[in-house]
């Protein structure tokens, strides 16, 4: 099947809804689907100074900014102020660093930056490493990469055996040299029983790398290389390496656990019949079934009914402190009430994918609840989910597991690479904003974009596997989502040029009013990528996109030709930089984009509405822009 065959078919249902003859649409507003919404808060460490640490060698520091040269080996320079912590070694320090708190489970975030060719790790309870290298550009990755668990090490394997265990990340999802990381990291401490025999192994539960999940369910059967210690105990400090190489940390923040859940004791169940979104008062009803209980579940309605359960009982909380509950309702509602407090309200409609978040005090002990689950209508959505969090508490599940079963997750349905490039119409999730008019397109060297044809913007980048249709094909493909499915790098999303009073304008969301914006579609270059092409105003506009084979980097070309001087918006961010190099680092430090001066078009930083933009002035006539976003 050729190219062109391939999009036709993979795309007919998003083509027939967004490529009508009808005129486009606004971009409609719609809430994100998350998995996971809200959390309680974590522990953020200040970063003001030291003392959070033990003592150390002069190789750390506190510093306000860091800046890593991306073509310099092991390069990183600081600049005064507060926020990041940086380790510059030398041969007289090269000290590790740990904390002063001492931690079991344990879930940690954090960002990382990696000057080139530079090495150090991340070293759970000083004994278990997660990986930190300049991986960029390793198609293959293995422990020894950023995100991988560290082997363990053994002399008396003999010579070439030494290093055993590793585990490699799944995805190499790294970023260049001298732009922030983000890691986000799940980890469970080995348990020991009151004689101190170790009963469970250390296990990392998730690790994620720049929003990739990269590790799952990693036992660690002991403690791998270069541990501070060889013995595993319940808590000990968090170590971050400091003998290898140069790097630093900011937004250091956790949550400690201590292995308690929430439980129900004296679980009692009473269903009726329910025809009405609106909960009803039930006291004044005659249950159509009545049952002691040990768990809440979809599975204790009669199938298919119009019926409402009720379950009361009490809830035993192990800590003191603010405990936040979750409820995914699915095509249904409901309530929840503590003691005399209404957590959660959710009647009056259908919520599908929008849980209902809930937060509330609670003293350690037992308190009655009541769970209500309200379903009115033969949806063919069933079930619902109950999570809570608390102090000292993971996240966990209330629900039986037969309560999701019924609307559990696909498998999920992917569009992947080939030898030649592939173009898929879909909607999109950008922010809280849904873009209708989106073509996706994948390389044969994985570097993979998104573009919005309503407004002739590119919405965002990434590399690795392609897309995830899954909400667009499984079912009824109710969402009609793409998504992306490596790590994204998002672009601003905004219209590409304006026509603007000044240089000090405000920069429009969406095609502006008196100004027309004509369409003209997309041919194929010579190796088989769209050339996009758009008239705005008096300007004509064709966009181009070549994708490296060896590093994350995507060029854009554009020809540029009109009769009235218009604006282009090259990016935006909270922060953007010009480096040493003459690059730009945007989103302080999220990726670059390299622009070449001479032809007398140059970027400038300007302030707008509590962010920065970088854009060029582009004169009347015809003109030729080449520029390069790295990641």
């Amino acid at each position: 099947m050729n190219r062109i065959s391939c999009f036709l078919i993979t795309g007919l249902v998003s083509i027939i809804m967004a490529c009508s003859n009808n005129p486009p649409q606004t971009a409609s507003k719609e809430v994100k689907k998350e998995i996971i919404p809200d959390f309680l808060p974590f522990k953020k460490m200040p970063l003001n100074d030291l003392s959070e640490f033990k003592a150390v060698a002069g190789n750390w520091q506190i510093a306000g900014d860091v800046y890593a040269d991306r073509n310099t080996e092991k390069a990183l320079e600081v600049s005064e102020g507060i926020g990041v912590l940086a380790n510059i070694p030398t041969d007289e320090a090269k000290d590790n660093i740990f904390t002063n708190f001492e931690h079991g489970d344990i879930e940690l975030e954090l960002d990382v930056m990696m000057p080139k060719g530079s090495n150090s790790g991340i070293y759970l309870q000083s004994r278990y490493e997660v990986q930190l290298f300049d991986s960029w550009g390793q198609k293959e990755p293995h422990h020894s990469d950023i995100g991988g668990i560290y082997q363990r090490w053994d002399d008396s394997r003999g010579k070439g055996n030494e290093g055993y265990e590793g585990h490699a990340p799944r995805v190499n999802a790294s970023k260049t040299p001298g732009l922030w990381q983000h890691f986000k990291i799940i980890f469970i401490a080995p348990k020991f029983d009151g004689n101190g025999n170790k009963t469970e192994n250390a296990k990392f539960e998730k690790v994620w790398l720049n929003g990739v999940l990269i590790q799952e369910n990693v036992e660690v059967l002991g403690t791998t290389r270069a541990a501070a210690f060889t013995d595993e105990v319940a808590k000990a400090p968090l170590m971050l390496q400091g003998d290898h190489g140069p790097v630093a940390f900011r937004n250091i923040q956790y949550k400690l656990y201590e292995g308690k859940q929430v439980t129900f004791s004296e679980l009692d169940l009473k269903e009726y019949e329910s025809s009405d979104d609106s909960i009803a008062d039930f006291a004044q009803l005659k249950p159509i079934k009545e049952l002691k209980v040990d768990s809440i579940t979809y599975a204790h309605g009669s199938s298919d009914a119009k019926y409402a359960l009720v379950y009361k009982g009490e809830l035993n909380i192990p800590n003191d402190g603010e405990y936040l509950f979750k409820i995914h309702f699915g095509a249904a509602g409901g309530q929840l009430i503590i003691g005399d407090k209404m957590v959660l309200d959710m009647q009056g409609g259908f919520y599908f994918d929008q849980p209902g978040i809930g937060k509330t005090t609670l003293s350690k002990g037992s308190i009655p609840f009541t769970l209500i689950y309200n379903k009115p209508s033969r949806q063919w959505r069933k079930g619902f989910a109950l999570y809570v969090e608390g102090p000292g508490v993971k996240q966990h599940a209330l629900h039986a597991p037969s309560s999701t079963n019924p609307n559990k997750e696909p498998d999920p349905i992917m569009v992947a690479t080939t030898e030649e490039p592939i173009m898929q119409r879909c909607f999109m999730m950008i922010g809280d904003e849904k873009r209708t008019h989106v073509i996706a397109v994948a390389t044969p060297e994985g570097i993979h974009y998104a573009y919005d044809l309503q407004i002739g913007a590119l919405l965002q980048i990434w590399d690795g596997e392609f897309l995830d249709v899954t909400q667009m094909w499984h079912a009824r493909g109710e969402p009609q989502l793409g998504v992306p499915a490596g790590a994204s790098v998002p672009m601003h999303g905004d219209p590409d040029f304006a026509f603007l009073e000044g240089d000090a304008g405000v920069w429009p969301d969406s095609t502006q009013n008196n100004i027309t914006f004509k369409q003209k579609g997309y041919e194929l270059n010579n190796i088989g990528l769209p050339v996009f092409s758009y008239q705005i105003g008096e300007l004509q506009v064709t966009n181009e996109f070549i994708p490296w084979d060896s590093e994350k980097r995507l060029t854009r070309k554009m020809i540029l030709s009109g009769n009235a001087d218009a604006f282009f918006k090259v990016a935006e961010g909270k922060l953007i930089s010009k480096l040493p190099d003459g690059a730009y680092a945007i989103d302080d430090k999220s990726f670059y984009i390299d622009f070449p001066t001479g032809n007398g078009l140059e970027p400038q930083i300007r302030k707008s509405e509590g962010k920065d933009e970088l854009i060029v002035k582009i004169p009347s006539g015809t003109k030729e822009i080449s520029y390069d976003i790295i990641w």
